[in-house]
């Protein structure tokens, strides 16, 4: 059994002109009557359902206004759909059943307050029991290829702001230029060291850290020179310091000599030699 089709109506455009279309929302008397073709548009259509309007452009766009209430849900045509849909539920309704619900519903269960002093997340730097005793500062030599601020906080179980202020980092690139960090005793209670040693052996560590001496207390910077002199000394810090200044005093009373020898480079010395004098 097919449902009663309402009629529909085309108000004429003289009697709407202060009305708008309930599609587009646009004053009826300001809705062209032709298309950008030359086309004439349809009439207004009236709604016999719930007597609205919707405009000939409207009416072009989609064509189905023809022949449905977007409002109504009711077309006057035959279709697979029902004619009309239920409306929704009303709002004192959904309210009335919201309140029987809580009233009936039990009381939230009791939480007793937590125990002051117990730490309950140990990623927090202010949750460190402090009746306990802090532990020493744990040493880690660095492997720039793997450790950063984030992975050395996971691995220690250190908040990444605590290694920060331990080590006085104040950027996290800064962590490429050391060779050491410090890991808080008062976050880290093991104790132990995952990276106890240097990554190259102490031996290297102990090469490299000499060669820095050598650079810094006779004042050059390049690292050939200074390995040079450390081998020629069997790495003695001290006889390749001496040899270098040794250089250096024959280099200043013997300029022409140098040059004669091919240093080409007497010049240069000459210079750095008379800036060194002023020094020492």
């Amino acid at each position: 059994m097919v449902a009663s089709k309402p009629k529909t109506t085309f108000a004429p455009t003289e009697s709407l002109s202060a009305e708008s279309c309930c599609t587009c929302a646009a004053l009826l008397s300001e809705v062209p009557r032709h298309t950008e073709s030359e086309k004439p548009l349809p009439d207004n259509r009236e709604l016999a359902c719930c007597r609205r309007i919707i405009c000939g452009s409207c009416r072009t766009k989609n064509p189905r206004f023809n022949t449905y209430c977007p409002y109504c849900q009711i077309s006057i045509t035959d279709t697979t759909l029902p004619q009309g849909l239920r409306e929704p539920p009303s709002y004192e309704a959904s309210v009335a059943a919201t309140s029987s619900r809580n009233v009936s519903a039990a009381p939230p269960p009791y939480y007793a307050p937590t125990t002051p002093g117990k730490s309950l997340d140990p990623l927090d730097e202010k949750s460190v029991p402090i009746d306990e005793e802090t532990a020493e500062d744990t040493l880690h030599f660095l492997n720039h290829a793997h450790d950063t601020i984030t992975s050395l906080s996971l691995r220690y179980d250190v908040p990444a702001a605590a290694l920060r202020r331990a080590n006085n980092i104040t950027s996290d690139h800064l962590i490429l230029g050391r060779r050491t960090v410090v890991i808080p005793g008062e976050h880290y209670k093991g104790g132990v060291s995952l990276s106890p040693r240097p990554i190259e052996g102490e031996e290297e560590e102990a090469r490299k850290s000499k060669i820095r001496r050598w650079m810094v207390a006779c004042k050059v910077h390049e690292y050939d020179v200074a390995v040079l002199y450390l081998e020629q000394a069997g790495y003695d810090l001290e006889m390749a310091t001496e040899a270098f200044f040794a250089d250096e005093e024959w280099e200043r009373t013997h300029p022409v000599e140098a040059t004669a020898r091919g240093k080409g480079i007497a010049k240069r010395v000459n210079t750095r030699s008379a800036s060194w004098a002023g020094r020492r």
